[in-house]
C-alpha cells in the first residue's frame, strides 16, 4: 500500500497492489473484506487498486480438470474439511461456495485482468469480482474464454475477444508500496492499514 493525495477530491489516495490468483478462495474472501473496509472509508480516502498475477498452479492444464477431483488429489483426505470450512466462510459473506466445475490454468484470466487494468482500476476490480464470483459460486471455469469475455462485458471492458485472441498479449508484474498484508484479513485490519499508509 502506498499513499498520495488525489488531485480531484483532495482526499488522501491509497494505492493498493494485490497479488492474487483467480482460483484462490482466500483471495476472494480478502477482496470482499477489502471492499467492506473501502466502503467504510470512502469519505476519508480515495482508492486505486491494481490486481497483479499470481498462479497457484502455473502448470495447471489449460483444458481444465474437475475441481473436486483436483483437490482430492492435491490435498488428500483434508480436502473435505477444507471444502466444509470454505462453505462456512463463504456463507458468512452471503455466498454459496461451489466445488462444481473445472479448475486449471489461470493464465488467460490474468492476461484479461491486466488488459482490464489498462481501461481503469475500477473496471479491473469489477472484472476480478466477476471472475471470483463465477468460479466460486457458479461453477464457471476461468480458463474458458466464453466465461472470460462474458465477465469482461459485465465489467464494461471493451476489446476482450480481440485481446485474448492475440497470444502475444501478456502480463507484467510490478510490486511496490510500503504496507504489506497477506491472506484474507478482516475489514478491521484493512482499516488499520489505511491509517498506517496515510500517516
Amino acid at each position: 500500500m502506498a499513499e498520495s493525495v488525489s488531485a480531484t477530491t483532495g482526499k488522501k489516495l491509497i494505492q493498493i497492489d494485490i497479488s492474487s490468483d483467480t482460483v484462490c478462495p482466500w483471495c476472494f474472501v480478502g477482496k470482499r473484506n477489502l471492499d467492506k473496509a473501502i466502503a467504510a472509508s470512502k469519505d476519508q480516502y480515495d482508492f486505486e487498486i491494481r490486481w497483479r498475477p499470481f498462479q497457484l498452479e502455473p502448470n495447471g492444464p489449460k483444458e481444465g480438470v474437475d475441481k473436486r477431483e483436483f483437490y482430492r488429489k492435491k490435498f488428500g483426505p483434508q480436502s473435505e474439511r477444507m471444502a466444509a470450512r470454505m462453505t462456512e466462510v463463504f456463507k458468512n459473506l452471503g455466498l454459496e461456495y461451489s466445488l462444481s466445475g473445472l479448475t486449471g490454468n489461470t493464465l488467460d484470466s490474468h492476461r484479461l485482468i491486466n488488459f482490464a487494468g489498462q481501461q481503469g482500476s475500477e473496471k479491473q476490480h469489477k472484472l476480478v469480482e466477476e471472475l471470483f464470483n463465477g468460479y466460486f459460486t457458479q461453477a464457471k471455469y476461468v480458463g474458458d474464454w466464453e466465461f472470460l469475455v462474458e465477465s469482461a462485458n459485465k465489467a464494461g471492458i471493451e476489446g476482450a475477444v480481440e485481446f485474448l485472441q492475440d497470444p502475444n498479449n501478456g502480463v507484467k508484474e510490478i510490486n511496490n508500496g510500503k504496507q504489506k498484508l497477506s491472506g484474507a484479513q478482516p475489514p478491521e485490519v484493512f482499516l488499520r492499514a489505511f491509517e498506517v499508509a496515510t500517516n
